[in-house]
């Protein structure tokens, strides 16, 4: 398999390696001991499970600090550029203690690749010179998508003008092809003549005379660190052919290249021990080398959470100096739960106590408060004093709330009590004056009522609505009356039967609005750019509704009571479309133009409302059936933890300074079709990878807290398919699946000195949230 596109993989104990080039790029992986590498770079100290890359024409030498086996794989020139045509323009710059944090992963990948090209070598089996050919390619596109950057050159001329720095920088990119004054000229948009004149100008050497000593200062390298002809390093270094060559040599040199390299050429004195690798018996022998590639193997199995994919790159860049501060708005949350019976359920309340300690949960949504189960009818009795209370029930739970310092937050739809609606304004009375002498006005000036209407006559409405209104004030001066208000996104108005909210707005204290971002889609369209449309929904329909309102002299607080961000139209896409990120962005953009925003509890006591129809546009539920917290739930749990003044926020980031250091928060807000998440390979390419530098930290030491919330990482549903059975599921499989279902946690020291960096590879609508906490020493 020697002649596999001219690759060379040599495994060796190294005492010493003169000074040397190669007309490719080198991987060396340390599998024990200690070498150290010498470039014009810098030094390297290279230790066990150590790897750098050596780039291209890098004249380098190599010694060892302790006896070591070292894996190095050489890939030439020929091969990487019949794959990537730019690949001479730029370096790969990989030095595995010198990379950010972040990439660990794909260190593991590298290594673990590097021990398979090494195995399938040394066996020779059929088939394998193929397989050598994939894990080459495989190695090589992780240096291109994940460590390449630009070239650096230690002698650039001192120069001022910008323009002629980029003129130089491109010559030395390209200055081994076949590149000519009038392509460099026409690169940069002058004319030929233009452009000489400028070069030599500005530089003070001619173009074709700068060129020339470019290519041949390369060429002495190669003359005195390899053994190549003459005629190869002429060719190589650019020159039209081997005379040209020879002339300008002996005009600079006042030498023949054959005389000089006779004279000057570097003695080859290499130090090494060579492992033979022309059968698996020799490289068996050793099981400690054995044993450290089944490490490899085993740690990039485990590591391997992105692929070779291109994915998305960024940069993002903060600083902590900055002198912008706002601090960071959490609206409160409304968490409804039906009929207020719900929470005499032990499951429900001890949902309730999670929400409430990780979302910052204020409010309990409840419909039907005095028509439902949890305050009975009254039965006639001849007892002269009743021995029960109808508000037995309602007291046990309502104290419950007080408690754990919950409020009410009560739906009032008109068609449910049009019929009789003396009697429901007597029952409330009953139930407010009840209320006041149990649980005392402070508690119950908390509360808030909100009225509905659909279709009915707009003038019973709205008379009934002042007399509502006009009630519970005069009962509680400061309790919290609104209305629900339909509002569409495509016509920017309301309907008719709701315009007299409009005319009434000295007696509303607040607006309640639904947002969903599925409104935008038609889900039958495969492709379609409504899915584009959806993005920032919530966001663009609040603006808008806060518009239209203030048109109309209207500014009270909002409450987006429900909602949903882009989902699908499916249980089936529902779950596969993982939406995290899309949650939590939603949040984040409306925080301050919203006084609460609203939840379902579980899909249990949602379902049941509105009569066990999908309800893919009917708001998000915290948690599944059986206690597993869905993504709204994490999603949200993240904005409740993110606390301080905001440093800086963008449309996929969140940073933000407190008591105990900084938080920062990264997304990847993808909208796509649901049905393309089946799609493996198509989520793939929705991966983006960000690398986000942090200046101004002050110095010291650092604990970092590293979350993942991802479809791996948090997603109900993938662990809900995965351990699913034909034969049904009992407590054990449903336990298993609710307590792994959650993100991920990593945590780190880091000494930070001014400036911290760092890798993130985020899936699609992932979120990433980091703490860096100072220690105190």
């Amino acid at each position: 398999m020697d002649n596999v596109e001219d690759y060379q993989l040599t495994l060796q104990n190294i005492e010493f390696l003169s000074s040397r080039i190669y007309p490719g790029i080198e991987i060396l992986l340390v599998l024990d001991g200690e070498i150290v590498v010498e470039m014009d770079s810098g030094i390297y100290h290279l230790r066990e499970n150590d790897l750098l890359v050596i780039n291209r024409n890098q004249l380098y030498q190599v010694r060892a600090v302790k006896n070591n086996t070292v894996l190095t794989l050489r890939i030439p020139d020929t091969f990487i550029s019949k794959y990537d045509e730019e690949y001479r323009q730029y370096h790969f710059h990989l030095f595995s203690q010198q990379i950010d944090r972040g990439k660990e992963n794909i260190m593991a990948q590298l290594r673990k690749s590097l021990a398979e090209l090494l195995i399938t070598y040394s066996r020779h089996e059929k088939g394998g010179q193929l397989e050598v050919h994939i894990l080459i390619c495989k190695i090589l596109l992780t240096l291109i998508l994940r460590f390449k950057g630009e070239r650096s050159h230690v002698d650039e001329l001192d120069v001022n003008d910008q323009r002629l720095k980029e003129m130089i920088s491109y010559i030395k990119q390209h200055f081994d092809e076949p590149i000519t004054l009038e392509d460099v000229a026409a690169h940069f948009y002058l004319s030929p003549s233009y452009f000489s004149r400028y070069f030599k100008q500005q530089a003070g050497i001619g173009f074709s005379r700068f060129l020339m000593t470019l290519r041949l200062e390369h060429s002495v390298k190669d003359l005195l660190y390899t053994k190549d002809s003459i005629t190869f390093i002429s060719m190589k270094n650019g020159f039209p052919n081997t005379k040209s060559f020879t002339n300008l040599f002996k005009e600079v040199y006042g030498e023949t290249p054959h005389s000089f390299r006779e004279k000057n050429a570097q003695e080859q004195v290499d130090v090494v021990k060579n492992y033979q690798l022309d059968g698996s018996e020799t490289l068996l022998e050793s099981p400690e080398i054995i044993m450290k590639l089944g490490v490899y193997l085993s740690d990039g199995d485990d590591s391997a959470t992105f692929s070779n994919t291109e994915t998305h790159f960024e940069e993002l860049k903060l600083d902590v100096t900055s002198s912008s501060r706002k601090k960071l708005n959490h609206p409160f949350k409304i968490l409804t739960i039906g009929e207020l019976q719900e929470l005499q359920k032990i499951n429900v309340r001890t949902q309730m106590l999670l929400a409430k300690k990780a979302l910052n949960i204020k409010y309990i949504g409840i419909h039907q408060l005095l028509s439902g189960r949890t305050i009975p009818t009254a039965v006639e009795t001849d007892e002269l004093i009743p021995t029960t209370s109808p508000y037995y029930n309602s007291d046990e739970v309502i104290e419950f709330m007080k408690t754990n310092d919950l409020s009410l937050f009560t739906h009032i739809a008109y068609k449910e009590i049009a019929s009789d609606e003396q009697v429901f304004l007597q029952k409330l009375q009953h139930f407010l004056r009840h209320c006041l002498q149990v649980f005392g006005e402070k508690y119950v000036s908390s509360w808030c009522f909100m009225y509905s209407a659909n279709d009915e006559d707009s003038e019973h409405v709205q008379r009934f609505y002042g007399t509502l209104y006009k009630l519970l004030k005069t009962m509680v001066p400061s309790i919290q009356v609104g209305v629900l208000f339909p509002f569409s996104f495509q016509t920017g108005t309301t309907d008719d039967q709701h315009k007299w909210i409009l005319l009434q707005k000295e007696q509303i204290d607040f607006i309640a609005f639904q947002a969903s971002s599925n409104e935008m889609v038609d889900f039958k369209d495969i492709i379609d750019d409504q899915y584009l449309a959806a993005k920032d929904f919530i966001r663009k329909k609040t603006e808008k509704l806060k518009h239209y309102l203030k048109s109309h002299a209207i500014e009270k607080p909002l409450h987006l009571i429900t909602w949903s961000s882009f989902s699908g139209n499916t249980r089936y896409t529902n779950g596969i479309f993982f939406r995290g990120a899309l949650i939590l962005n939603d949040a984040l953009t409306i925080a301050e133009d919203v006084e609460s925003l609203g939840f379902w509890i579980n899909t249990e006591v949602h379902e049941r409302m509105v009569g066990g129809r999908n309800i893919p546009l009917e708001g998000m539920e915290l948690f599944h059936y059986f206690k597993g917290k869905r993504p709204a739930y994490y999603a949200m749990s993240f904005f409740s933890r993110l606390q301080g003044n905001v440093i800086s926020k963008g449309e996929d980031h969140v940073m933000t300074e407190n008591e105990t250091g900084y938080q920062i928060v990264l997304m990847n807000n993808k909208i796509v079709n649901p049905y393309f998440s089946i799609e493996e390979t198509f989520s793939q390419k929705l991966m983006k990878e960000v690398r986000v530098t942090i200046k101004g930290i002050p110095s010291g030491e650092y604990q970092i807290r590293k979350y993942v919330f991802d479809k791996d990482h948090g997603a109900l549903y993938k662990g809900w398919r995965e351990n699913n059975s034909k034969f049904g599921m009992d407590a054990e499989i449903i336990d298993y699946i609710t307590h792994s279902s959650q993100p991920s946690l990593e945590v780190f020291d880091e000494r930070i000195d001014g400036e911290w960096s760092f890798y993130s590879y985020l899936s699609i609508n992932a979120v990433h949230f980091f703490e860096l906490r100072k220690v105190v020493v």
